[in-house]
């Protein structure tokens, strides 16, 4: 009987003896994952739907796949003209490109000498301030920041300027990152090998330990780029010249003079988002790898 009883609570799975509660835990868990994903992808699909209707259909039957009027892509070439998506798309891809590139670079070479020179005081000092300055928000620097660069450096609406100021925000939390994957992943006898071999501490870094780095290469990648694509608020202050505006600031117009046409609208957004979607699908499968790989490792 109390044979019986175990067989009800726990179920044999590879050699191993799994509780029932832990079984209820995963079903529950996949149930509350799934009820998230519908949230979060319901918005997402009513762009997708809505873009290839008219603006009547939209109104009348928002839920319908097809509009009485039938399918229609009239809403991409109109929103491409009225915000100039070609301009700005180059404006975001120089921006996020230069500014993701930079902060990868940057963040892994000063995660690396950090974590190899430990007996340097300065180091501990440097990655201290870095950890430190992550709890101070863009808002409270955004107006001195820009008051200077723009009225003492006079440097404001330039790609430059917004570029560096994205690595600068960045690179701390780019570094905190790299500092963990090397600490805890990478052993140095690796590096002693290399060394052994002839190779440069220059040419180790990038033939042996970065390409080690991939999993966290492609996290701070999709972070920061998402991050700078989006970004609104700090392009709008440093970049004042029309011929400079990054997307999200260009598809501002269409909540003005062209707010109630609904097809532009979502046209617009759906423009915007499907490069940096494309790119998170891209580099997605080198985060799971790496989560994988550590899980296993564990």
């Amino acid at each position: 009987m109390s044979s019986a009883a175990t067989s009800n609570t726990t179920t044999q799975v590879a050699g191993h003896v799994v509780p029932m509660r832990t079984k209820l835990g995963h079903a529950l868990m996949i149930v509350v994952l799934s009820v998230l994903l519908v949230i979060f992808i319901v918005p997402f699909l009513l762009v997708v739907i809505n873009v290839f209707k008219t603006k009547a259909d939209i109104t009348a039957h928002p839920l319908a796949l097809i509009g009485r009027h039938g399918f229609t892509l009239a809403n991409f070439p109109n929103a491409i003209d009225k915000m100039d998506f070609w301009t700005v798309l180059g404006n975001s891809t120089i921006i996020t490109t230069s500014a993701t590139i930079l902060t990868v670079v940057f963040s892994a070479t000063a995660a690396y000498v950090i974590v190899r020179n430990p007996s340097w005081k300065v180091n501990k000092l440097f990655f201290a301030m870095m950890v430190a300055s992550m709890v101070v928000p863009f808002q409270v620097l955004m107006v001195p920041l820009v008051s200077v660069y723009g009225g003492i450096f006079n440097v404001l609406n330039s790609r430059i300027t917004l570029i560096l100021m994205h690595v600068g925000f960045s690179v701390s939390l780019a570094v905190f990152m790299f500092h963990g994957a090397i600490r805890t992943n990478i052993p140095i006898e690796l590096e002693e090998a290399a060394e052994i071999d002839g190779a440069t501490k220059w040419k180790t870094f990038w033939t042996v330990i970065f390409p080690l780095l991939k999993p966290t290469v492609a996290t701070v990648t999709i972070i920061d780029a998402m991050a700078f694509w989006n970004d609104y608020l700090l392009p709008s202050l440093v970049l004042g010249k029309k011929e400079l505006y990054t997307i999200p600031i260009a598809t501002q117009v269409f909540y003005g003079t062209y707010s109630t046409d609904i097809g532009l609208i979502m046209a617009a957004l759906l423009l915007a988002m499907l490069p940096i979607l494309i790119l998170y699908l891209f580099l997605q499968r080198y985060v799971v790898a790496g989560v994988t790989a550590g899980a296993v490792k564990g």
